[in-house]
């Protein structure tokens, strides 16, 4: 491989424990609560609290309107607004979402996103690995944190304080993203290359200038722009020895080839069942001791080792948003990757994809926000459920509810290997092939394995 970035890396492994400052000097306390802090923090930093405030870490949403395929109106979108097939939807269900927001106190529609002092500068910069959030704390620090102990030891983000909200989404350990796991802490080589053999953190790939952090996940987004995470930050276009490798790079994506599988350490949920919600049955697990119901979730399914679903990606999506129409008998697709074969922008990249049922009204004929925390979760009715979150986006709710099918895609970016563990030709121009040709736009394989065993020999 021929970095770009080497010399960051070894200046990383060399000097990396000097990221970490000691402010015991500059941080004196005693606090009584994260907001003076922050305050203390601001005292030096000054400028810090109004950066973060125009992030997404902080809105939740694009910075500015962007246009949604399918959609007349440019709108801003993302976290805050935008349903998934896991615990659906943020409103109504803000102290428990809101667990990981980068503030303190986001526990209703009210929270005021104007005001510094809220700004949680701990959960990005701790050092001890002693700082957590509480499970539905509206962003406020578990009362066991010692304020002043991690405040006088911060420094650079750390695989530990992005891993606290990133690998935990979804409510436990690598639930969403199946490749954001804790095993990425402490990773080797096979776990993923870059931070493993490597030693890097999130940090040098995802940079960050007035803390705005490059990186887009497929998951919030419409169109990723010049703030999607490349490859090419650090590798060349032709970052390999043989010619008709290097010639796949405008076509593949290097995620496609060096990422065989993901949810390596842990398995991750693949399928999410609420109508079963509520249901009187036992509680049942299944091989890798993850639930496969739960009365207050319904049923799952899960996955380890998975080798992702392959489609063409341009950088754009299309969106489902509050008030679209539902297909009661169909797949909804609450995101969808754009892109083919004649799409010159388009590269074949891969995903998770998450399938399931979500409650939707059966009227309307669109998805409904339900109000879970302390709403279904507590009484088990669905129809309450319905109506209390319905009101905090106010849309109307009809009163009569059905469950619908839909599908979410998530593209896998991390847990990438070398070279020796990456795909070999015969794996997707093979037979049997891991990639549907057809779904692809393709009759059948472009090169037959005929003529790639004659490449390979005269490459």
């Amino acid at each position: 491989m021929k970095y770009i970035c080497f010399l960051q890396v070894v200046l990383f492994v060399l000097f990396g424990a000097a990221w970490a400052t000691d402010h015991t000097e500059y941080v004196k306390g005693p606090f009584h609560s994260p907001q003076e802090v922050t305050q203390n923090c601001l005292s030096c930093h000054k400028e810090a609290a109004a950066e973060v405030m125009q992030t997404s870490h902080w809105t939740w949403l694009s910075q500015s309107p962007m246009k949604v395929p399918n959609h007349k109106q440019a709108v801003k979108i993302g976290k805050k607004n935008l349903f998934n097939n896991f615990c659906i939807n943020l409103n109504s269900n803000w102290p428990r979402c809101t667990s990981c927001h980068a503030g303190y106190g986001w526990k209703d529609k009210s929270f005021d996103f104007t005001d510094e002092k809220n700004v949680d500068c701990l959960v990005c910069h701790d050092q001890t690995q002693t700082y957590k959030k509480s499970p539905a704390g509206a962003g406020y620090p578990d009362p066991k944190v010692n304020l002043l102990n991690v405040a006088q030891h911060v420094g650079k983000p750390t695989r530990e304080s992005c891993g606290i909200c990133h690998f935990y989404g979804g409510g436990g350990e690598n639930v969403k993203h199946g490749d954001l796991e804790p095993a990425l802490i402490h990773p080797d080589a096979n776990m993923d290359i870059h931070m493993g053999k490597n030693e890097m953190t999130c940090i040098d790939c995802h940079v960050s200038e007035h803390h705005q952090i490059k990186g887009i996940a497929t998951s919030v987004t419409a169109v990723a722009g010049n703030k999607q995470v490349e490859c090419t930050g650090c590798h060349t276009n032709e970052p390999h020895d043989s010619d008709i490798l290097n010639s796949h790079f405008d076509r593949i994506a290097c995620q496609t080839c060096h990422i065989p599988t993901y949810a390596k350490g842990l398995p991750t949920k693949i399928y999410w069942d609420w109508s079963q919600a509520g249901m009187d049955k036992p509680a049942t697990k299944d091989e890798y001791g993850k639930e496969t119901f739960n009365k207050k979730k319904g049923s799952f399914k899960w996955g380890k080792d998975i080798s992702p679903e392959y489609l063409w990606y341009n950088g754009t999506e299309e969106r489902y948003l509050l008030g679209d129409k539902v297909d009661k008998n169909g797949v909804n697709r609450l995101n969808y990757p754009l892109g083919n074969k004649d799409d010159e922008k388009a590269k074949i990249y891969p995903f998770k994809v998450m399938r399931g049922k979500q409650i939707a009204d059966a009227k309307n004929n669109y998805l409904v926000v339900p109000k879970l925390w302390g709403g279904f979760w507590k009484n088990y009715d669905w129809n309450l459920a319905a109506k209390e979150g319905m009101e905090t986006v106010a849309l109307p709710y009809s009163g009569k509810y059905t469950f619908v099918k839909t599908v979410m895609y998530w593209r896998v970016n991390h847990e990438v290997v070398g070279k020796d563990k990456a795909l070999k030709c015969m794996d997707c121009h093979g037979e049997p092939s891991r990639l549907d040709w057809k779904a692809l736009g393709y009759e059948k394989s472009p090169v037959s394995p005929e003529e790639v065993k004659e490449l390979m020999e005269s490459n």
